[in-house]
């Protein structure tokens, strides 16, 4: 059986073995992909599959198995491929059944298209970008323990060159010609999908690198964010994925320099003779990047990411109790600590600490209709102007989640910076925008450098919309009063971060992510108790409780709840809830007949 240096460095021959084995049973292709599966499950096999997301393109060798940790950033059509097709070999004279799956280039001599033993087969393209937002300490690179050294065969085998290269340099541009009429995808050759990744134009073939990447825009929905992007292949349950899902891909690593040429000539086709190709001249441009850019990854597994935060297993929480068990054992101790260091950044402000621990453990656990359940968001008030307090404050907020992004809510911000994902026409993509983020993100919205001014057509957000269930974080709902007054505050901040040694940090780490994790039940006598409750409450004054405050109070009953490390309500939890709700709303009447109706 395959060593594991042969299933990671050369998982084609594992699948090319396994189709000559079984090839006539329809099981064959299932086969394939228990076969990783298995392989992956083995004594941590998968943290020795390297890593796009840690390792440089130019070290992968081709063809190898690869993971990709990433964001679903916009899907394509389906395309049509060759999943099985026969070539004649014109030395020997002899006809060969081959396996086109995994593959963008059909190898092995000339293809017969007219055989009858080609399968056309179809797969989906999803192109791929790496998780939006993800804090500097949160890395997985100190979880693999794959090694890799520059690859030695990715220049030399660039154009399939063997025996008599001086030979083979005259007659290139034909061969060439012959592998794009070999390419695995037609729907690549005809026009129906591929990633969004450029905007303006492909970059020719004698184009420095740096070049290269100046003239493509990957589409990242952050400004300023790096690593790679990529086309992702996915062959089978593509209708289980959908836009933003954060996903770890195990795929076979395509990067054949062909994959340019082909687009090269596609696009000199198409601008010879239009009605050869269905796609326009931009689309072509998007959806065929240079593979040393945008490399393209046929997936044999994908794990669903329910979280990004590599302190904690990735699997579902379901299967994750024993170990949720174990690191929330120090819940209660660390639950305080927690809530010290932030009443100290909200500067003695315990209340606002004590609703920032819920909104930080808070998601969207269902929906009903276009309702959200669970989502409680968080807006802090009367934070300072004088000074940069909402930096350090979201410096803090960095430090704790595994995701963030902090958008300035400034005139220019909002004339100027795309917010809402859009969708391109012509270049047949969806445009990303600053909200295009993956579950669980914790959206920082700054109000204080709001401005007057008038919105241009950007701020206004009015082209098309294509709605998305979404769970991320932004702000909403306590009044900010501080009990201390800092000579200098930005000292003062730095010092209370400063004074978090990085272990700590890190049980706050897995406390938010495992409480967040935690399965939650209200137990029938709890909801009947809860329902006298709200008839009570409506007694003297309907008006004083409506429906949306009886949801507002046990979405905060729930996350106190989990806060705590219960995964059920209790009648203590409960009167607790309704006390703390009864401190921010006091506190925001009062601010009210103090100031007015605050923005």
């Amino acid at each position: 059986m395959p060593t594991v240096h042969d299933w990671i460095n050369n998982p084609l021959a594992v699948v090319d073995g396994l189709f000559a084995q079984s090839n006539s049973s329809p099981d064959w292709e299932k086969k394939v992909v228990e076969y990783f599966k298995e392989k992956l499950k083995l004594n941590d096999a998968h943290t020795w599959v390297p890593s796009l997301n840690d390792v440089p393109l130019y070290y992968l060798k081709p063809n190898s198995l690869v993971k990709f940790r990433c964001m679903v950033q916009d899907m394509f059509d389906p395309e049509f491929f060759m999943g099985v097709y026969e070539t004649n070999d014109l030395t020997s004279n002899s006809k060969q059944v081959k396996c086109g799956k995994y593959k963008d280039i059909t190898v092995g001599g000339q293809v017969d298209f007219n055989s009858r033993n080609t399968v056309t087969s179809e797969r989906q393209t999803f192109y791929c970008v790496p998780i939006p937002g993800e804090s500097q300490w949160n890395s997985y690179a100190g979880t693999s323990q794959a090694r890799v050294v520059p690859s030695t065969s990715y220049v030399p085998n660039r154009h399939k060159r063997s025996y008599e290269e001086d030979d083979e340099m005259d007659t290139q541009p034909q061969q060439l010609k012959d592998v794009s009429q070999g390419t695995q995808s037609s729907a690549e050759s005809h026009g129906n999908t591929e990633p969004k990744r450029q905007e303006t134009e492909a970059p020719s073939h004698d184009s420095s690198s740096a070049h290269c990447t100046s003239s493509l825009d990957l589409n990242f929905p952050l400004p300023g964010e790096k690593g790679p992007a990529c086309l992702v292949k996915v062959y089978e349950d593509w209708d289980g994925f959908k836009l933003n899902d954060m996903l770890e891909v195990f795929g076979i690593l395509s990067v054949d320099p062909a994959l340019s040429v082909i687009a090269d000539e596609r696009e000199a086709s198409s601008l010879l003779d239009p009605t050869e190709v269905t796609e326009t001249v931009e689309e072509q441009r998007v959806h065929s990047p240079p593979p040393s850019l945008v490399p393209r990854l046929h997936m044999l597994y994908a794990q669903p990411l329910v979280h990004n935060n590599p302190l904690l297993p990735s699997s579902a929480p379901e299967n994750n109790g024993d170990h949720l068990s174990s690191v929330l054992g120090e819940l209660a101790s660390v639950r305080a600590e927690l809530h010290t260091y932030l009443t100290h950044v909200l500067m003695g402000d315990s209340l606002a600490a004590e609703y920032l621990i819920l909104h930080l453990i808070s998601n969207v656990y269902s929906r009903r209709d276009v309702l959200p359940l669970g989502k409680f968001t968080l807006n802090l008030s009367g934070c300072p102007h004088s000074s940069p307090y909402t930096e350090h404050l979201y410096k803090v907020i960095q430090q704790l989640v595994p995701s963030s992004y902090r958008l300035c809510m400034s005139l220019h911000n909002m004339n100027n910076q795309r917010m809402v994902p859009r969708k391109d026409y012509t270049a047949n993509r969806l445009v990303s925008g600053t909200l295009q983020l993956a579950n669980n993100t914790s959206l920082f919205l700054d109000e204080t450098q709001l401005e007057q001014g008038q919105l241009d057509a950007t701020g206004e957000s009015t082209d098309y919309r294509l709605h998305l269930n979404t769970s991320i974080n932004p702000f909403d709902q306590v009044n900010l009063r501080p009990t201390l007054n800092p000579p200098n505050l930005e000292e003062y901040l730095s010092a209370v971060q400063v004074a978090q040694v990085p272990s700590q940090f890190n049980k706050y780490r897995i406390y938010l992510s495992g409480a967040r994790a935690l399965n939650y039940t209200i137990s029938d006598e709890i909801t009947k108790a809860v329902e006298e409750d709200f008839v009570e409450m409506r007694k003297d004054d309907p008006q004083s409780m409506s429906a949306e405050d009886l949801h507002r109070l046990l979405v905060v009953a729930r996350l106190l709840s989990l806060s705590h490390g219960q995964n059920t309500l209790s009648r203590d939890g409960w009167m607790k809830a309704k006390q703390l709700e009864a401190l921010r709303i006091s506190r925001t009447q009062q601010q009210k007949s103090l100031s007015g109706n605050e923005p």
